[in-house]
Formats: structure tokens, sequence, C-alpha cells
């Protein structure tokens, strides 16, 4: 149900790819926010943006996107937080809230913080959802219904601002967790990031083989690998950004799995029929304990119901200082 008031006056969207077309299309279904502006660094995503009608006023830059807004959202590589958020700090009107979408948290809160005025709230954020395409026209009202949103306010947040984003990615159809950023960078090390970094690998050395053509790694491609690597379709400039911000877990977690890896060759080398086989059942049982079966279907999202967002009204006229 549509809410009747919106929780944000003014919500300021930089960068609308994905992630931030998804929040502009589900923020206006939702009458989350009253208006939206929205900026994105090249001319013709901004051109995009204004003709799809996703924000009520396309801006040029980032300043011009944060003037009077009690919202901003930086939809933007985790590398590039830190100079955004210099650029539009003395620009942030008092009381405003500052958030962002990164995969990891740790060095946006590094980054950003410093250049944010005392006067705003720095609530960081990341909605545990995407799909493998990019740009304003991929993004989609119902992306994050029943997806995971972390928070990871820096200590002394102020409560109401927190409480204020909740309700917002909730109104969106989040479920929303709150944790530390060091955790969340951990957790995501392991669930997330480094998934995408065997992904990209596999797909290269799939590739590189030269016993086997490119045709037949295409046609013989089993559900298996073209399920998993999907995700390595995903944007390099964004994955290139997380992998180099959480260094440190990802690195901890690729050792671990290294580990793990030297188990099941070893016992592959030996013949260890037994060994190959405890290992398998044993994972087997955790995997189901971690997604219950009749939830793991051929859909994405592990196959559960994607329940359909209100459809939004049309589009609110927009003005674009590109015209």
């Amino acid at each position: 149900m549509r809410l009747q008031q919106p929780i944000f006056e003014r919500m300021a969207l930089i960068g609308v790819g994905l992630i931030g077309s998804s929040i502009a299309r589900a923020a206006r279904a939702q009458n989350a926010v009253r208006s939206i502006v929205a900026t994105a660094r090249s001319p013709e995503t901004r051109r995009r943006v204004a003709e799809l009608g996703l924000a009520d006023q396309v801006v040029e830059t980032n300043v011009a996107a944060v003037d009077g807004a009690d919202l901003v959202i930086a939809c933007i590589p985790v590398g590039a937080c830190g100079a955004v958020a210099k650029e539009i700090g003395p620009h942030l009107a008092t009381g405003a809230i500052v958030s962002d979408v990164g995969s990891v948290k740790g060095s946006v809160v590094r980054d950003m913080a410093p250049h944010l005025p005392a006067n705003v709230h720095f609530v960081p954020s990341h909605p545990v959802a995407g799909t493998e395409h990019s740009g304003p026209d991929a993004g989609f009202a119902e992306l994050f219904i029943d997806c995971i949103c972390i928070l990871t306010p820096p200590a002394g947040t102020d409560a109401g601002a927190v409480e204020r984003l909740t309700t917002l990615w909730q109104t969106l159809g989040a479920q929303v967790e709150t944790m530390s950023p060091d955790h969340h960078d951990l957790v995501l090390a392991v669930t997330s990031h480094l998934p995408h970094l065997i992904a990209y690998t596999i797909v290269g050395t799939a590739y590189d083989l030269r016993e086997v053509t490119r045709s037949e790694v295409l046609k013989f491609s089993a559900g298996g690998f073209r399920d998993f690597t999907r995700i390595a379709a995903s944007d390099p400039t964004m994955w290139r950004d997380i992998f180099l911000a959480n260094k440190d877990a990802v690195l901890e977690m690729l050792g671990t799995f290294t580990e793990d890896l030297s188990t099941v060759t070893r016992a592959i080398r030996r013949g260890d029929g037994d060994t190959l086989f405890d290992i398998f059942t044993q994972r087997r049982a955790i995997r189901r304990s971690i997604v219950p079966l009749q939830s793991n279907g051929a859909a994405a999202n592990f196959g559960r119901p994607h329940p359909e967002a209100p459809k939004p009204p049309l589009p609110r006229p927009y003005a674009s200082d590109q015209e």
C-alpha cells in the first residue's frame, strides 16, 4: 500500500545505475519521497534518466543535486565515495541524512565520514540485491522486495535518523539489519565477494582452455556453470573497487577457501572416495540448512516468490538542465 505521507521531502540520488534507478522507481511507486533529484557522471546517463522520467529534476553536478535535499544517497562505486563526500559536504542541508549503497562499509565510513559536517546524519547502507545488469534501464521497483538491507551507522549516529532510513528501506520492501561496518565486510566477503571472485576466475579458466573451443564451452555448459558464472557479467568498475576496498576480509576468506579446496584436491588425487563423500554430504547438509529446499527453485533469488510492487503513477513532469 502506498504511503499517504512521504518519509522524505527531497531525495537526491548521486548515480543512477541499477540500484539508483531501482530506488527511484520503488520510492515513487510507494510515495516514499515527495520529489527526486538525480545526477550522474555522464551526460548520456543523465539524458536517459530524464527520458525515463525517473526523477523530477536531473542536474549536472553533485552539488546541485544535494541542494535542499533531506536525503542523499550515493549510488556509486565505493572507490568514488570519498571524493563525492568531500565535494558535497559543504553544501548539505542541516539535518540531512547521507547514505550510500556500497557492498563494502568499512572503507566507505573511513572515506566519507571525515568530509561530512556535524549537522548531518551519516547512515551507510547496503541493499543486498542486484542483477548482472547495470544502467538506468536495468532498475525495477521490485528489486528490494524481500531482500536484506544492512545499515552500518557509525557510533553516536542519531537514532531517529537510523529509524527514518530503516522505514524507507522497509517501505521499499527490504528487511533491515544493523551491524558494525567491519562485521558487515567480513560477512559479505564470504557470502558475496568471494563467490564473485571465483565466478570471474572460472570464466577465464574455461575460456582459456586450448583443448576446448569457445563454442563447446557455450554449447555444453551445464546449468551449474551458467547459473554460477552469471555474476561474472557484473559491472567491472564496481567489483574492482569492492575487492580493493575490502582487501583484508577477502584475502582472509580466500585463504580459508584455498585450504578447503586443497583438502578436496588431495582426496581427488589420492582417489579417496570416502573423504569426498563425507565432504559432499556435510556440505549438502549445510546448504540445505541455509536455504530450505522448498524455496530453492530455478528462478532468481533462490526461487522465492517475487511480489509485484504497486504500479507507480504516471511519471511526474521533470526538469532537466540538459535540455
